[in-house]
């Protein structure tokens, strides 16, 4: 029992960490991006190709994959998303043309690293050493990263909640209209937001590498748990997608551990409508009016 709520806990963290980033694009850009889970996978191959071709530790390998992220993301807005904004009426209307967009995008990143990775699945051994925690044993690799995750998140939190900038990226997520009546430049700041979320992603890209196995067609699943996150905590709420993938996780592990692990995915969407059912805008949404 220890040793699955320890696995679902630091499954959850890692869960929590990818939909961050995708709450930033959401919540704040109104961008739904499709492609979330492609641009995680491609991380996770970067990764790969740094330790196996150049014998690059991953956790040093962060220090390129990130930027690495956060610069693709931003050119991504610019060029395709960018047009989309200006001649988008609301933000719903923003929100249909950028899911048509970032759907387009999803098939092309996943073309480019089918092209040049195949459909085979891929993985590294990277820490994977047993450690005794709490009398249970659990892989170094996995405790790393859950701490990472937990690092970047708790950062994450205080960056938005500290700074000047964080505290434009809220106000743009509340009301983009009142933000620009405080001279807060909507635009730059979604750009940001968006850049943010891609470098978000891409730290997780590298850390589920170091303990998952994956291959180029597999970004779909990581996307729509990000999603059910999301959603499911409320979107653009940093809180809400620590306490829903915590759930995710701990579910899935538990299910896995004493029931059958084929039901991981049934108890996602169970999980996931059970929260709407009783809350429709997320465990930390508000209701619009």
């Amino acid at each position: 029992m220890t040793n699955a709520i320890f696995t679902g806990l630091m499954l959850g963290g890692m869960y929590a960490l990818i939909a961050m980033g995708l709450t930033l694009q959401y919540g704040v850009a109104r961008i739904m991006n499709l492609s979330y889970g492609e641009f995680l996978v491609a991380a996770a191959f970067a990764s790969y190709w740094l330790f196996t071709g150049w014998a690059l530790n991953p956790l040093l390998g962060l220090a390129l994959v990130i930027p690495a992220g956060f610069g693709v993301s931003l050119m991504l807005y610019r060029v395709l998303l960018t047009p989309l904004v200006r001649r988008a009426r609301t933000r719903d209307a923003l929100e249909v043309d950028s899911i048509l967009a970032t759907f387009g995008m999803m098939f092309i990143v996943q073309g480019i690293m089918l092209s040049m990775f195949g459909g085979a699945y891929f993985s590294y051994s990277f820490l994977a050493i047993p450690v005794s925690l709490f009398g249970e044993i659990l892989a170094l690799n996995r405790l790393i990263a859950f701490g990472l995750a937990v690092a970047v998140g708790l950062a994450l939190y205080l960056a938005l909640t500290r700074t000047r900038l964080g505290t434009s990226i809220r106000a743009v997520a509340v009301d983009p209209m009142a933000a620009q009546l405080v001279a807060i430049d909507v635009v730059r700041t979604s750009a940001f937001a968006f850049a943010l979320g891609g470098a978000l992603v891409a730290a997780a890209g590298v850390l589920i590498s170091m303990f998952l196995t994956f291959s180029a067609a597999s970004g779909v699943v990581f996307t729509m748990k990000a999603l059910i996150v999301v959603v499911m905590g409320g979107v653009g709420n940093l809180l809400g997608c620590l306490v829903a993938g915590l759930a995710l996780g701990l579910s899935e592990s538990l299910v896995a551990t004493y029931v059958d692990p084929g039901l991981t995915l049934a108890v996602n969407f169970a999980l996931f409508l059970g929260v709407l059912l009783v809350k429709p805008a997320g465990l930390f949404g508000r209701a619009q009016r």
